[in-house]
């Protein structure tokens, strides 16, 4: 869809292209002194009321025309941008595909069971091998190759292949979609133990031993999905953490016993002994991947000196010295290696003389207790860092020849590690509350130099402004292919889905882990 254009004269000669830019006539109509533009006396515009920094005109010029963009109207109507743009995400959709796969499975084995009942074998195997996905795609190696492979993607490629693949960062409706089936499949896996039993006339006790295990395990799968519903996750964010952690190691003890005793019903049945039939299980090598992932994370937690740069009372920024890390990736950092694990992203430090990395840091913004007590707290100290360092949503900013970088308050920190890669052209929109007091003026100047007419919005002063606007003003001015965002969930949602109904690809962190 076109954007309407809306032409307004004002003072100066056409601008030197490589600096020039547009001066929004919505913007104009807010500001006090306006109708005096032309006639100032001063040697540059300053911020007009609502803060849109528009760039230096020398007074006594005129002539200049600069156009202001009109936001178009969204796709389609109410619902249906809905449909398509907020409730039918990449998320939902990978989702709903892995759950019409495996009930296709489970028709399939119903339809071919000789007495409508599929084999026990046959249940356990299917679930699994979704609990294998599940943990897969949690796994930091696996992710990060995955990113690899989606990224790497030429510009060449149309534009419609490169928006989609973009969408890697969506991985978790695989993760979720996988343990649900996984759970589903369990149940009907101890009701199978269960009807095994009754029908026991010999009374084996490996059958017995099989259907308490099966029924342990369901109890943990439970415990896990429901502490992973979105509403007591966003609520209760540290119990959800200990849900899946303990429950989930647990289930992992007990997955192993219960293989034994199943290999050895197996075995009974196919002549083997339970050994061989163990190894020729499906679900021996699945669990045996699935403690790999797990055991290969937890192998890397390490205790590691802090250096903290107090930013101000808002945030502070936390540097590591013990290696050097390029861009695009996080880590997880805990002071209860146990109990609780926050991610960010970093940004590499180098050393201003020399031109040489001295480690990494993070930007961390008042958040809640975790964050505050670091903020608040002086001198070096220790925190734990656990698995490889992750790649993030914005590594796929690499698929576009041009973006637009959105962020709010402290949304800036992963910004900062794409802008030192500077690897791909970026236009720059950072809304935050006294950015130079709050982060002070190493990270403004950051922003500064990787974008020198990047729009640096103070709500203090300036408003929240129309955020949507002003981002879709510089996506159109810049011919960016997509825009990032790094925000909290709101301004996210707000963002992707004003741009993505208007036809811009956008994209922001959907807030899943």
């Amino acid at each position: 869809m076109e954007a309407n254009v809306v032409r307004k004269t004002v003072a100066g000669p056409p601008p030197d292209p490589e600096s020039a830019t547009r001066i929004q006539l919505h913007e104009l109509l807010y500001q006090p002194s306006s109708s005096t533009l032309a006639s100032s006396s001063s040697t540059s515009i300053e911020k007009n009321k609502i803060g849109f920094v528009i760039g230096e005109v020398e007074a006594g010029q005129a002539g200049q025309v600069r156009e202001a963009l009109e936001l178009p109207k969204p796709w389609g109507n109410r619902f249906l941008r809905k449909l398509r743009y907020a409730w039918a995400s990449s998320y939902r959709k990978t989702f709903a595909i892995i759950f019409t796969v495996n009930l296709s499975v489970f028709v399939a084995l119903v339809a071919t069971a000789s007495n409508g009942r599929p084999k026990h074998r046959d249940i356990g195997t299917a679930a699994s091998a979704n609990l294998m996905a599940a943990i897969l795609f949690r796994q930091e190696n696996f992710l990060n190759i995955l990113y690899e492979v989606f990224a790497r993607a030429p510009h060449s490629w149309p534009l419609g292949i490169r928006k989609r693949l973009a969408k890697v960062f969506h991985y978790g409706g695989v993760h979720s979609g996988c343990g649900v089936a996984a759970v589903v499949w369990y149940i009907l896996y101890t009701v199978e133990a269960t009807l095994l039993v009754i029908e026991d006339k010999n009374t084996h006790g490996d059958i017995l031993a099989n259907m308490v295990t099966s029924w342990v395990l369901v109890t943990m799968f439970l415990v896990i999905l429901a502490g992973a519903h979105p509403s007591f996750r966003k609520r209760y964010h540290d119990y959800f953490e200990a849900f899946h952690r303990f429950a989930g190691w647990t289930a992992l003890v007990n997955f192993w016993i219960h293989n034994v005793f199943s290999a050895a019903i197996t075995g009974r049945e196919t002549g083997d002994t339970a050994g061989m039939a163990l190894l020729k299980a499906p679900s021996f090598w699945a669990i045996l991947i699935s403690t790999a992932c797990t055991l290969l994370s937890w192998s890397r937690l390490r205790l590691r000196k802090v250096y903290p740069e107090k930013l101000s009372n808002h945030a502070t920024r936390l540097h590591f010295r013990y290696a050097g890390m390029p861009s695009f990736y996080g880590v997880k950092l805990s002071d209860r290696p146990l109990l609780e694990w926050h991610a960010f992203a970093t940004i590499p430090d180098i050393d201003e003389d020399t031109g040489k990395p001295t480690g990494f840091s993070v930007v961390v913004s008042n958040a809640g207790d975790w964050t505050n007590k670091h903020i608040m707290a002086s001198g070096e100290r220790k925190l734990w860092i656990r698995g490889s360092p992750l790649h993030g949503l914005l590594y796929t900013s690499h698929l576009f020849k041009r973006i637009v970088l959105v962020a709010t308050g402290s949304g800036i920190g992963p910004c900062l590690s794409l802008m030192h890669a500077n690897s791909t052209p970026t236009r720059v929109y950072w809304s935050t509350r006294d950015p130079q007091k709050n982060y002070g003026d190493a990270v403004v100047n950051a922003v500064r130099k990787a974008d020198p007419r990047a729009v640096i919005w103070n709500t203090s002063t300036q408003g929240r402004g129309t955020i949507v606007q002003r981002v879709y003003e510089l996506a159109k001015e810049s011919d960016a292919e997509a825009v990032f965002i790094i925000s909290n969930p709101k301004v996210t949602d707000l963002v992707v889905f004003g741009l993505q109904s208007r036809g811009v690809p956008a994209y922001g962190a959907i807030f899943d882990s």
